[in-house]
């Protein structure tokens, strides 16, 4: 049995064989997953009904699971229809998850197209698809190395 928090088989099997520099998409509800992701990359859907499961539930069982060196956000828009003011409030979030998972990294916006461009690469190994509802809340976590 995992001692982690995750314990969906597919996504372990894929994580366990992923490694430094792969790089893992949480997919929002509204993201393409179909057409956007790595060539290579595995899409696990656990979009079950609108709202779950969230990509805050998602990262936080990812990284009790594996070591991350970088985590970026698709940066978001200021102006038309899906423009905000600041951060969206998922973004606190996945900040709150980072720390208490006890990691020192910050979340790096990065312009939509060059965040679908990191997506599309051969690194990518896996988008998991949620059903979050929620605006700017797909996140990139690249993997990192284990040093224990």
């Amino acid at each position: 049995m995992l001692r982690h928090k995750l314990i969906h088989p597919q996504i372990s099997a894929i994580i366990a064989a992923a490694g430094h520099h792969s790089s893992i998409l949480i997919a929002d509800g509204n993201y393409p997953a179909a057409s956007k992701r790595g060539p290579r990359a595995e899409l696990v859907s656990l979009n079950l009904m609108p709202g779950v499961p969230t990509c805050n539930q998602v990262l936080e069982a990812l990284l009790s699971a594996i070591p991350v060196e970088a985590i970026q956000t698709m940066q978001t828009e200021t102006s038309g229809p899906y423009a905000l003011d600041g951060d969206p409030p998922v973004w606190e979030d996945y900040r709150k998850t980072i720390k208490n998972e006890g990691l020192d990294l910050e979340i790096q916006p990065v312009d939509k197209w060059a965040f679908y461009d990191a997506v599309s690469t051969n690194d990518h190994v896996l988008t998991i698809q949620t059903a979050d509802q929620q605006r700017y809340a797909n996140i990139l976590l690249t993997v990192g190395v284990r040093m224990d």
